[in-house]
């Protein structure tokens, strides 16, 4: 153990002060905000010099030595890794130590966010927490709060796990499962909408409102917590991106950013598209209406969809018209949310050239 103590690096700030033992990850914070370094941003002004005590962080008292281990040269890496399986939390945590061998001035921020917790849902009830805080909304009450609905509820934890590998397969630009939790915000605002959603399916509207807005203000993703989403999400980008109430997404979709899934006017009821498994909707589309889009459907950048679309066709344009026409449209043989491919076919209906 002293030798790993002797590689650490210098902490960014230091002190003299006698470090006191962190409460528990899964205890309210609301009672120990003041001293629960966990319940504020890391990055931001920091009123207990604690936080930045490597000490703390190593005790052999911690129940979950896995996480509190200090980064050493000769530290064992977690082996056995089930990509379908619970161990993705894991994962998360490798990369979080091999993300602060790499850059050791990001330790007290991976300490935080996930070294510190033992569990995926404990490490997103608090990074969400403090994403959507503000002055009069701390997030030792959102903590409390989104931990309660994620660690009462296994089929959110499934989804996030499920959204995390599909931002992780689909997008090149992801480059490990960690960098995806803290830092994707199309990811992290899918996870506050499931976390709304659940709230508004237990009557809880008006703190189901009051995240949708938070997430619209901080993600620039509104998305009503009225609407249903499935598993495998990716939302790429996401910036723009609005879904509105009785919208329908199924599992394994991938919606580019600036995407649209709207009603036609101010009536009540079923009023928002219906999006099928697989689908693929590019940036800039606009799709109106309680209209269904079949599984395995693409929908081509910036189109306007007002009606339905069979499953495994291309739809494009403003109005959009399926690729191959509407008596025989050419049939995808592939699922387009994997394959992200949102070019093929373009012969068959454009002539553009440069």
């Amino acid at each position: 153990m002293s030798a790993c103590f002797s590689r650490l690096p210098e902490p960014i700030f230091s002190h003299s002060r006698q470090p006191k033992m962190p409460t528990s990850i899964h205890s309210s914070r609301t009672d120990t905000a003041r001293t629960a370094p966990f319940s504020r941003d890391p990055n931001g002004p920091q009123i207990d010099d604690h936080v930045f005590d490597y000490a703390k962080f190593c005790r052999p008292s911690f129940s979950d030595l896995v996480s509190c281990v200090p980064i050493c040269e000769n530290q064992p890496k977690t082996l056995n890794h089930d990509e379908d399986g619970g161990d993705l939390w894991l994962r998360l945590k490798d990369e979080a130590r091999s993300d602060i061998e790499q850059e050791p001035i990001l330790s007290n921020f991976y300490f935080s966010s996930i070294l510190c917790h033992d569990s995926l849902a404990s490490a997103l009830a608090n990074h969400l927490s403090i994403k959507l805080s503000n002055s009069s909304l701390p997030s030792g009450t959102l903590y409390d709060l989104f931990l309660g609905v994620v660690a009462g509820d296994q089929e959110i934890i499934k989804a996030v796990k499920d959204d995390l590998r599909a931002v992780k397969e689909r997008d090149p630009a992801c480059i490990s499962y960690v960098h995806c939790f803290v830092n994707f915000k199309g990811f992290l605002a899918c996870q506050a909408h499931r976390i709304a959603h659940k709230l508004w399916s237990q009557g809880r509207k008006i703190l189901a409102i009051l995240i949708q807005n938070r997430a619209s203000e901080v993600f620039a993703v509104d998305i009503h917590p009225g609407a249903r989403i499935g598993r495998g999400i990716l939302l790429d980008h996401a910036t723009g991106v609005v879904i509105g109430e009785t919208a329908v997404i199924g599992d394994n979709v991938s919606v580019l950013h600036n995407v649209t899934l709207g009603g036609t006017g101010k009536a009540c009821g079923d009023r928002h598209p219906k999006i099928g498994d697989g689908v693929l909707i590019g940036a800039g589309t606009c799709v109106l209406g309680n209209v269904r889009i079949g599984d395995g459907a693409k929908i081509g950048a910036g189109s306007v969809v007002l009606k339905p679309v069979p499953p495994r066709t291309t739809a494009v344009g403003n109005p959009a018209r399926l690729v191959g026409g509407k008596e025989n449209p050419i049939r995808l043989d592939k699922i387009p949310s994997l394959t992200m491919d949102h070019t093929s076919h373009i012969s068959e209906w454009s002539d553009y050239v440069i």
